[in-house]
């Protein structure tokens, strides 16, 4: 693992693999460390044409904290990571991880094109957490139950539906993502406390792909609809049949997909 050091003096660690124009990988939240992309052999497929940087967001895997926390800090993170890479670079973020791809994106001159899969973004007409989630959230954690705390997420926050949840129980970074639900609760804070300004991305012109499930939650796709009409030069492509996580449902296609717009991006 490689370092970074953010604004604020936190080291933010990556995994360099591959060879070819860089592709930054940053995974959703819900406890999730740069191993996510090793899951159904995403980051091996992508490394076989781009040097990709996998992360550790803040707090997470070999990353470093702050007794402090803010959602800007992230954002710093990522730019961070970014601006220490010599040429302009493939950004790609899933879920929490999309959300700080496209707000680091206007902290950085130094991307070629962004991809976004369902970013966490209030489109103010459904909720991704209400106050009694919230407090059932928080109740859960006080006591320890990291786990069940974990799959509640997952399942009211993520939409997940029974069967990916499973899968997601196998998956080796299960217990580390257990661990890690201090830092999911307070990313949820972050992200509901969040507001997304139009007028501040009206004008950002980096080629955007906009990734959504046909099968997602109303929150989800509320959001990309409001950021597609908001990024000039951005669209969309919707996986039919398949919700939040179809980089684990089809992910194929989900590499297909994302191989395909960096080589001919909008």
């Amino acid at each position: 693992m490689e370092k970074i050091r953010s604004a604020d003096g936190t080291l933010i660690a990556y995994e360099k693999t591959g060879s070819g124009p860089p592709l930054v990988l940053l995974p959703a939240g819900g406890g999730n460390d740069h191993t996510r992309w090793e899951l159904g052999g995403i980051r091996p497929a992508f490394a076989r044409q781009f040097t990709t940087y996998g992360v550790d967001t803040r707090g997470l895997g070999q990353s470093g904290d702050s007794e402090q926390y803010s959602l800007e800090r992230e954002f710093e993170d990522i730019a961070a990571v970014v601006d220490s890479i010599k040429e302009p670079v493939n950004l790609l973020g899933h879920s929490f991880g999309a959300l700080l791809a496209l707000n680091a994106a206007l902290l950085t001159d130094n991307i070629r094109t962004l991809i976004l899969y369902e970013p966490p973004v209030n489109a103010g007409e459904h909720e991704q957490l209400n106050k009694e989630v919230l407090s059932e959230l928080k109740e859960l954690l006080a006591k320890g139950e990291k786990e069940q705390f974990l799959i509640t997420f997952m399942r009211i926050v993520g939409g997940a539906s029974t069967g990916e949840v499973d899968k997601l129980r196998k998956a080796p970074n299960w217990q580390n993502r257990v661990e890690a639900a201090h830092v999911i609760f307070r990313s949820l804070q972050g992200v509901g406390s969040y507001r997304f300004d139009s007028n501040r991305f009206a004008g950002m012109a980096v080629p955007t792909l906009l990734l959504t499930g046909s099968e997602t939650t109303p929150f989800f796709k509320d959001g990309i609809s409001l950021v597609h009409k908001t990024l000039p030069n951005s669209r969309i492509v919707t996986f039919e049949g398949h919700g939040h996580v179809a980089t684990l449902t089809a992910t194929n296609l989900f590499i297909d997909e994302v191989i395909s717009f960096i080589n001919n991006p909008l």
